[in-house]
């Protein structure tokens, strides 16, 4: 049972509803939720309904109640006369009564019975009347009979009266009587039988039921109430407490909402038959006035559309067309407890958004392209690599197919031109190949042409078709009608232009692709070969300062081999495809027929490796034109690389590759003397020498090595002496050989080993040259690759001759016989007497300034060699003697008549050494002739 807290704080369902009320803009847009309402209202719709279903219930409670006593007074006097009837009959026919009645004295039967009568019968009174007047008579009471009763002595009214009902007044109330005649078995009237009884007698059992019938209508007013109460209750909280006007106007506020939204709104029943439609529904449906009610498929909605609303599936954002409009339709269902099921529908035209979606769509794959294009454009430094790639971030997604064509001084890395006349094609992609100009074809461009128009201009040229555009048709009618007949219909011709110079152009053409292309295709394919002209010229930039830095370090690296008899020598240098590195080689020869080989290894690419290079090549020259040993040579090349990084660095107050430094740059140097057969090798930071020796084997000797140049911190430098038989295979290589970034250095040394033992000891240099490149050289490497094979030889040695000289000036004279006998053995006599003057003049300075032991010897090579050695490290100086000086002029005269001289170093003196050409006047000689030398001889 609800009960109630004060007048305003109404209970529903056994919780206080909350009396706040939401005000502001945060309220809730129901403006009755949480509203504090009454409990019972007169001016609510509930309140209202209440006092009318009372008034009902009351109305007819009363009604019924008043029908109740009214039937129950009508129902009395019928029972009054049932009631006398059947007493008077009932005793009148008794068995015996007629005999009783014809006795002699009936009183003392009939009066006891007549009693008895009358108490079981109910009646207030029973009067028997025989022919003879005798009134028999029991009554409650002292009730006397009505007056105006039938006279019992009339004998006439026994005789012919019937059965006889009469209603009269009497003090009690109404009265009722009736009179029933008795006959005897022969028809003879022989008395009659009176039974009277007042209505209110009666109705008393009548009246007996009436609180019954009271308690009972008060039983239905308390469960009308309660009833009305509970209904009421809900209908207050379905009402919310709602006035009738509030009530209306909230109705007229939603049904003017629901037919101004933009939005359709169906309302379907379970059984597939619409029940509500708003008017942007009927619109967008186009729907019959007359929908409500009829099922959804006879609305001649779409297919689809109806099968989707009279199924039991709910639906978002499903697009279904509806005529020439294409909806977006939201179906959810609704169950509500106890009620019919259905669904609401909502429908909004979605034609403009598909449009603005398809273009969306379209903006979405262009840009995705252009990231894509930004990914795959420029990967390399190869300006014809570079226009493949645009051409392949185009087709098919955007062209059916694509060319590119640069100007020739791009692609030699040149600076373009400002008028262009002729293009080189270097892409071509897509399904037009035969249609179009093939790779590597020279297009002249005509300055009159639309072509040449367009690159002036430098924005692209849009043909939307191809076959209506006069201009284009007349730059060459016959390849233009070539095109239309392949099905090319459309173009978009973009000028390639970086720092505001023209590069070349790039064609998008559409041929299978129906769509012609517009004024957005044009901007795309500007925006998209804006970006490829970027990468391009970085590769032709690229390819500028590539072919610099390939110039610079070819003029550094030997241009040819130098000729000597000591080694049979070939060479290979790759460049690497990104840049130019700082690798390098060099054959040297030396004094004393000997040959000096060095590689060498700079870290970094580009120009300043390439000029570092240079400069470390320079510099070992230099070095090796000294006469210096491996260790001494390496270790004044490291101090050359240390002082020139610490003044690098003290006047740039830097660290990087750019300013130049060499710090970490390798070589190794090896001297091979083809006299004695040995090589004497050193190595800083660099890889070890390979032999394939005469039997075929591959060995590598053991060279120790020293940290890089420049690094090793006065680190002393080991060599190494070996004996190499005549005939071995020495070579010599960068890292870039046997190491990239696909394999470490062991494996690459594996797979060296093995082409040196697949070449075989049979072999040419140039031979295994090749066979090593195409084992382990990628076609585009990524390091500079160095490689320097050499065959040894060994002099004969019926080519060479020495003697020992006592240190005693008498033996110059002997000595120089023997050498002129030897010359002429050799056949050498046309430099004899200029050998003879070079030998005493070099064997008297070693008498006179040397000490013993003293050796003499000479070599028949490619040219003649006189080497003078003693124990003595003093070595001679040229000077020029004045015209007063006794002496001085000897070493002049030797470097005159001599190609080369100089003197080296040995662990136990020196040597001195000089060159003469064997065939032809010495150099510097002049054509003197024997007597002028025997002249200058005298006056010394």
């Amino acid at each position: 049972m609800s009960r109630t807290k004060g007048p305003y704080q109404p209970w529903v369902s056994g919780r206080r509803v909350r009396s706040e009320h939401p005000s502001g803009p945060a309220a809730a847009p129901d403006a009755t939720k949480g509203r504090r309402f009454p409990r019972f209202n007169v001016r609510s719709v509930a309140g209202q309904v209440l006092l009318l279903e009372l008034a009902i219930v009351v109305l007819l409670v009363v009604v019924a109640v008043v029908a109740l006593v009214l039937q129950a007074r009508r129902d009395g006097l019928r029972d009054a006369r049932h009631r006398t009837t059947a007493a008077a009959e009932a005793f009148a026919k008794a068995p015996g009564f007629v005999q009783a009645l014809d006795s002699p004295d009936p009183g003392p039967v009939i009066q006891p019975s007549l009693t008895a009568a009358r108490e079981a019968s109910g009646v207030d009174q029973m009067v028997v009347v025989d022919l003879g007047g005798a009134v028999y008579s029991s009554s409650v009471g002292d009730r006397p009979l009505p007056s105006d009763a039938p006279d019992p002595r009339a004998e006439e009214f026994i005789r012919t009266g019937s059965t006889s009902t009469i209603t009269y007044p009497t003090p009690e109330g109404r009265a009722v009587l009736t009179s029933v005649p008795v006959r005897d078995p022969g028809g003879r009237p022989v008395g009659l039988v009176a039974a009277a009884v007042t209505v209110e007698r009666a109705r008393d059992s009548a009246d007996r039921q009436l609180p019954v019938v009271l308690g009972s209508a008060a039983a239905v007013l308390v469960l009308a109430v309660g009833g009305t109460a509970l209904v009421t209750r809900r209908l207050r909280r379905q009402t919310r407490g709602l006035e009738p006007a509030e009530m209306t106007r909230m109705y007229e506020h939603h049904d003017a909402v629901l037919h101004a939204v933009r939005e359709g709104v169906l309302i379907v029943g379970g059984d597939g038959r619409l029940v509500l439609a708003n008017d942007e529904a009927r619109r967008l449906l186009d729907l019959p006035p007359n929908a409500e009610g009829r099922p959804v498929g006879e609305l001649g909605l779409g297919e689809g559309l109806a099968a989707l609303l009279a199924s039991e599936q709910p639906a978002t954002d499903e697009v279904h067309a509806s005529g020439e409009r294409l909806l977006a339709v939201n179906k959810r269902l609704t169950r509500p407890p106890g009620g019919p099921a259905g669904s609401v529908v909502t429908l909004r035209d979605s034609t403009e958004l598909e449009e603005l979606a398809g273009r969306a769509e379209s903006t979405r794959r262009r840009l995705r392209l252009l990231y894509e294009a930004g990914v795959r454009v420029g990967t390399t430094l190869d300006v014809a690599r570079t226009t493949r790639e645009l051409a392949e971030a185009a087709v098919p997604a955007f062209a059916d197919h694509v060319t590119v064509d640069l100007l020739d001084q791009v692609l030699r890395g040149d600076e373009p031109p400002a008028r262009v006349t002729h293009m080189r094609r270097l892409a071509s992609l897509g399904a037009h190949q035969d249609a179009l100009y093939p790779v590597d074809h020279q297009i002249a461009v005509d300055p009159s042409s639309p072509v040449s128009q367009a690159m002036s201009g430098g924005n692209a040229a849009l043909v939307s078709d191809l076959a209506a555009a006069p201009d284009w048709r007349a730059q060459a009618p016959g390849h233009v009608g070539r095109l239309l007949e392949q099905g090319l219909h459309s173009l978009i011709a973009v000028p390639l232009r970086a720092r505001g110079v023209v590069l070349g152009l790039a064609c998008f053409w559409r041929g299978r692709t129906a769509d012609a292309f517009d004024e957005e295709d044009a901007a795309f394919a500007e925006e998209l070969s804006a970006r490829a002209a970027v990468s391009v010229d970085n590769a032709r930039r690229y390819t500028r300062e590539h072919a610099m830095a390939v110039t610079l370090q070819r003029s550094l690296l030997p241009r040819g081999l130098p000729e000597q008899e000591a080694l049979d020598v070939a060479s290979r240098y790759l460049p690497a495809e990104s840049g130019v590195g700082g690798d390098w080689f060099d054959v040297i020869p030396l004094s004393g027929a000997r040959v000096a080989l060095v590689v060498g290894d700079v870290v970094g690419h580009g120009l300043h490796a390439a000029a570092t290079m240079g400069r470390l090549r320079t510099a070992v020259r230099n070095f090796s034109a000294l006469d210096l040993a491996p260790d001494e040579l390496l270790g004044h090349l490291d101090d050359l690389v240390t002082r020139t990084d610490q003044d690098i660095a003290d006047a740039d107050g830097v660290d990087s590759e750019d300013t130049g430094r060499m710090t970490g740059a390798t070589c190794l140097y090896a001297i091979y003397d083809p006299t004695a057969g040995t090589l004497t090798a050193a190595r800083a930071g660099h890889p070890g020498p390979l032999l394939i020796l005469p039997d075929g084997r591959v060995t590598a000797p053991d060279v120790p090595v020293t940290p890089p140049l420049g690094v090793g911190a006065g680190v002393p430098v080991e060599t190494a002496e070996l004996n190499l038989p005549e005939d071995t295979r020495l070579v010599l290589f960068t890292d870039g050989l046997v190491e990239d970034r696909t394999r470490d250095v062991d494996t690459g040394l594996g797979l060296l080993r093995g082409a040196l033992e697949q070449a075989g000891s049979g072999a040419a240099p140039e031979e295994i040259c090749a066979q090593v490149i195409r084992a382990l050289v990628p076609d585009k490497p990524t390091d500079d690759v160095a490689l320097l094979v050499a065959r040894t030889r060994r002099i004969a040695a019926d080519h060479v001759a020495a003697w020992d000289v006592p240190a005693d000036p008498a033996a110059v004279a002997p000595v120089r016989a023997a050498c002129t006998r030897q010359l002429r053995d050799w056949g050498l006599e046309d430099v004899g007497f200029a050998t003879e003057l070079i030998l005493s003049e070099l064997v008297t300075n070693a008498v006179r300034y040397g000490s013993a032991p003293i050796r003499v010897r000479l070599l028949r090579d490619q040219t003649l060699i006189c080497e003078v050695s003693d124990a003595s490290s003093t070595s001679p100086h040229l000077r020029r003697a004045t015209a007063t000086d006794e002496g001085g002029r000897g070493l002049l005269l030797v470097a005159r008549y001599s190609d080369r001289w100089g003197t080296r170093y040995t662990p136990r003196g020196k040597i001195i050494w000089a060159e003469q050409a064997v065939h032809g006047p010495p150099a510097g000689a002049g054509g003197v002739d024997a007597d002028a030398l025997l002249d200058q001889w005298d006056d010394l």
